[in-house]
């Protein structure tokens, strides 16, 4: 398989109103380049429209028609982010004659995972026929549906990049990625071999060593409290829980919720565990909680790892808030690597993942496996949109 140029895009749960838009040159196997990257604002008329999507979303729960405003919303998206890669070939000097494909994520507005006797499902706006259509560039776009469809969890999809990532840096077996967005997602990685990269993926092989699923709250809870309190948009730096104490009793009875105790593969919606779970605490102190619960919840998921990871390397958003990388360190007990520490961008590594998926997706590579979305053999997913 021939290495090409990829474009990958991505906004998060977080509704930070930024699109994340990121080149890779890889051949869908191992990542051959890192290319240019930027952060480009939404325009604040779209990230109000945002915010009331996703509430009629939080209404709407997958029963009966869509909200009318998913249609304004997907085409307001999908109008910024055609025009956002438009802005990154004029800036970054690549050229769209260079690039093979985009990654298309969307925004996720709703995720529901499976439970007995239902089917999981999902929603990202975001239309990538017409992002090719008005690029001239093929289109790599909805990611997480055929997944669902199968059974799957249709989440974490970063797992097989995490890998390829690892490989790349030469880290050894053992080896885990945590990635702090709204929800905490991890990838631990065996290190037997090369199979689910590449072609071998369609049996056994690495898809055996590589186990992925959500952890828990990250940033989207802490978030929303610190917006509550109209004290900005996020905890930064974690002055505002380091001014706070932990509400032990709290904690605990978040850590009682039963998703902590299932086995993976499992995943989360952004809204699952909201705020809420520390109303009526100072500022401070639910900030100090919601942070310390991040530790925890780690914590957990690191325990239902086939090996506790020797090397847990960290990236999203989540790791720029030295808090959060403290409570790692004492309440999951290990040492936390910052993804620069080893080479990595850290808040490129979603982007530059779609861009991977996307190849994958052309060259028809599995993107999810049995022990990263529950799905019963490897698969591949995406739809392709051409330019014409």
């Amino acid at each position: 398989m021939k290495p090409v140029w990829a474009i990958g895009l991505m906004t998060g749960t977080v509704l930070d109103g930024m699109v994340d838009v990121a080149a890779i040159r890889t051949d869908g196997v191992d990542v051959q380049e890192l290319g240019p990257w930027k952060l480009i604002p939404y325009a604040p008329e779209l990230r109000k429209l945002l915010a009331e999507t996703v509430a009629a979303a939080l209404a709407w729960q997958f029963e009966g028609p869509e909200p009318p405003i998913f249609r304004a919303a997907e085409e307001a998206i999908t109008r910024a982010q055609t025009e956002a890669v438009r802005q990154f070939f004029a800036e970054s000097g690549l050229s769209a004659e260079e690039v093979a494909i985009i990654g298309f994520h969307g925004q996720t507005v709703l995720h529901r995972p499976p439970a007995p006797g239902r089917q999981g499902d999902t929603r990202q706006l975001g239309d990538g026929q017409w992002m090719a259509r008005r690029l001239g560039m093929r289109v790599a776009y909805d990611f997480r549906t055929a997944d669902m469809r199968a059974g799957g969890q249709g989440a974490p999809l970063a797992a097989i990049y995490h890998v390829a990532l690892l490989r790349r840096v030469g880290a050894q077996p053992n080896s885990a990625v945590l990635n702090l967005g709204g929800v905490g997602n991890i990838t631990w990685w065996g290190g037997a071999g090369r199979g689910a990269a590449g072609q071998g993926a369609a049996g056994r092989g690495e898809a055996d060593e590589v186990v992925a699923f959500d952890t828990g709250p990250a940033n989207a809870p802490l978030n929303d409290w610190v917006a509550r309190h109209g004290l900005g948009e996020m905890d930064r730096d974690g002055v505002l829980a380091r001014q706070g104490r932990v509400d032990e009793g709290r904690l605990a009875a978040l850590l009682q919720h039963p998703y902590f105790s299932a086995p993976p593969p499992k995943s989360l919606d952004r809204y699952s565990f909201p705020a809420t779970v520390v109303s009526g605490l100072s500022a401070a102190d639910g900030a100090a909680t919601l942070t310390a619960s991040i530790g925890a919840t780690v914590c957990r998921a690191l325990d239902r790892l086939p090996q506790r990871p020797e090397k847990l390397i960290v990236c999203g958003g989540g790791r720029r808030n030295p808090a959060i990388i403290d409570a790692i360190r004492e309440r999951a007990h290990v040492e936390p690597v910052l993804g620069e520490t080893v080479g990595w961008r850290g808040d490129a590594v979603e982007a530059e993942c779609f861009a991977y998926l996307a190849v994958r997706t052309a060259y028809a590579l599995p993107i999810t496996f049995p022990l990263t979305t529950g799905v019963r053999t490897p698969m591949t997913g995406g739809r392709l949109a051409n330019a014409a």
